[in-house]
């Protein structure tokens, strides 16, 4: 290992959401000098809109800052982490690339449940973690009780846990001597063929595909032809450098050293998230360990509002998953929106930001279908399908058994609202694994429970009943058999595809009338009676009706016999009935939109 290899510190900052991890970045920024106060602004790191308007990080950036300690001069790469349970890929991307973690702790809400996950993560890593307690300089804390929290939780020493403040910057000083000190050099071979681990990526218009590098063996420099192991493909480097926190160009990359490599690659396919990088010329032979990937919870059709834009969606989504790696997509066709994706997120939040996006950062007006999850289901011939779609579902008779996922779900929640929590918990189909108290304040329930019902309103309610107090984190545990029929909304006796969804059993009479009572406010009158139906496949479990736009025919009869008026009326009548022979109901996409983002219908 060369001395300047052994200067080198790759480390990241993980915690649970609002935690503050952004704003002691900033504070870390400043304390190295990184960003003069001139440049400086809150949330440095954080470069997106969506960003600062939701105070949370969604995109992993990395940053390179000098660091001296007793004289010597450092090298430290910090990569920024999200804290929210979607992205939690990002985090496992970040930690790939480092030696090193921060465990960031706020005094006043103590470990929350992403803290236990991204703790374990970093463990499963085999990272050197250092226990921060942070927001120290708050009125009224009890760090103590924080400490035993972390003594026992996690089996931290008390001499290894720093305070800091990253509003003040108190501490901060201290946590980059830590860092120096406690976070090994990175290891590996200066004089071996090249291989870089792909942990993030961009697209720039100019120079192409810019893949975030981390450095494992060997070096790179400007020129050289790289080649890509996972899709053999090869390209002449235009630019590298590292990010500080703007990207600052360099003649070349060391081992140890992360950074950013233009590629000039303009397929966005070409260059994978995870991917090791090699030299054309000197090839390594192995790549790297690539880490988990990415595995798609939440499933959901997003179609233009105008078909014209169906391009622009298909190029918008291209790029997008350059910048987001965990967002898959393939095209879908509905009869009622016409051509579009059905796409794969994280989880809702990740839906929530994907929408954004495509809305903001490129124009597109979208309409997404009511979130999915994805179902296993057992045919009678023996074969295993995996279904994302409802619209997918097979004929019913060739179905032996469907299986839906199951999450293992931790909840933290004060004392006083554990009552108000599990009564939530029992009402989702839930099964309770265990409850242990993490000290007197704070409970912490282990729960098994279907993804379906985890999507759809769980944290809105869980925040509301806790008075926000409760977190959530969940993993997947695995496939079970359940009870779920395919619910399908007809409109004029025509099934609407778009607004199919797969519900259990015991909840498709009370979906189905949400559904079509709403549909019924929203679907224009005709000149014919719309009838509005949900059925389980022949069987109608509810149903409205749109009633006709009626003219009064026999507004002209004044007295006279009443045949005169029972024959006018049977004429308009049989008009109707020819109306509604011939008449097609079209769905105004407003009546979509409305139906979808109801969340009245879990599927």
């Amino acid at each position: 290992m060369t001395e300047a290899q052994e200067r080198i510190r790759n480390f990241c900052v993980i915690a649970h959401v609002d935690h503050g991890k952004t704003t002691l970045s900033d504070r870390i920024l400043e304390t190295t000098g990184t960003v003069n106060a001139r440049q400086m602004r809150d949330q440095m790191l954080d470069n997106m809109d969506l960003e600062r308007e939701k105070g949370i990080t969604i995109k992993a950036r990395a940053v390179r800052m000098a660091w001296t300690v007793a004289g010597e001069p450092y090298e430290l790469n910090l990569i920024d982490t999200p804290g929210h349970v979607d992205f939690n890929y990002e985090v496992s991307r970040s930690l790939a690339a480092c030696e090193g973690a921060v465990l960031l702790v706020d005094v006043s809400q103590g470990i929350e449940a992403q803290t236990l996950a991204n703790a374990y993560l970093a463990v499963e890593q085999g990272l050197e973690i250092i226990p921060v307690i942070n927001k120290v300089d708050l009125p009224n804390v009890d760090l103590d009780l924080v400490r035993e929290d972390l003594r026992k939780a996690l089996g931290f020493r008390d001499d290894e846990i720093l305070l800091t403040s990253g509003k003040s910057g108190l501490g901060v000083r201290e946590l980059l001597d830590a860092v120096v000190a406690r976070v090994p050099a990175p290891t590996g071979a200066r004089a071996a063929p090249l291989r870089a681990l792909i942990f993030d990526s961009h697209y720039d218009q100019f120079r192409g595909v810019v893949a975030h590098v981390r450095v494992v063996d060997g070096e790179v420099a400007v020129g050289d032809r790289i080649r890509l192991f996972a899709t053999d493909k090869e390209a002449d480097l235009l630019e590298l450098g590292t990010f500080a926190p703007d990207p600052r160009t360099r003649d070349r990359l060391l081992t140890g050293e992360v950074g950013y490599l233009a590629t000039g690659l303009k397929t966005v396919q070409d260059c994978r998230v995870g991917d090791t990088v090699t030299l054309a010329i000197r090839r390594a032979l192995e790549p790297l360990p690539g880490y988990r990937p990415a595995k798609p919870m939440v499933f959901a059709g997003l179609y233009p509002q105008s078909s014209d834009d169906h391009p622009a969606l298909k190029d918008a989504l291209e790029k997008l998953k350059l910048n987001d790696a965990s967002l898959i997509y393939e095209p879908e066709v509905s009869q009622a929106l016409g051509f579009g994706f059905r796409c794969g997120f994280l989880g809702l939040l990740h839906l929530e930001i994907v929408q954004e996006r495509l809305d903001r950062e490129y124009g597109v007006d979208i309409i997404a279908t009511a979130p999915s999850v994805e179902y296993r289901v057992l045919t009678t011939r023996g074969a295993e399908v995996a279904i994302d779609n409802p619209a997918m579902l097979p004929d019913l008779t060739t179905i032996e058994e469907i299986r839906e996922p199951w999450m293992k779900v931790t909840i933290i929640v004060p004392t006083q609202h554990v009552g108000a929590v599990m009564e939530l918990a029992q009402g989702k189909r839930s099964a309770l694994a265990e409850m242990t108290y993490l000290d007197p304040t704070r409970a912490m329930l282990r729960y098994e429970m279907p993804l379906s019902e985890v999507i759809v309103d769980f944290y809105d309610q869980l925040k509301s009943r806790s008075q926000g107090y409760a977190s959530l984190d969940y993993e997947l545990e695995g496939y079970r058999a359940a009870d779920v029929v395919l619910l399908d909304v007809l409109v004029a006796g025509q099934p609407v595809d778009a607004l199919s969804t797969i519900v259990h059993r015991e909840r498709a009479q009370h979906t189905g009338r949400a559904l079509v009572s709403k549909l019924r406010e929203l679907i224009p009158r005709q000149q014919f009676d719309v009838p509005i139906q949900a059925a389980i496949g022949g069987k109608v479990v509810a149903r409205e009706t749109v009633k006709a736009l009626r003219k009064n025919v026999i507004a002209k009869c004044y007295g006279g016999d009443i045949t005169r008026k029972r024959k006018l009326l049977e004429k308009q009548k049989a008009g109707k009935k020819r109306m509604k022979m011939v008449g097609q109901v079209e769905i105004p996409q407003e009546a979509f939109l409305a139906v979808l983002r109801t969340g009245e219908a879990p599927s």
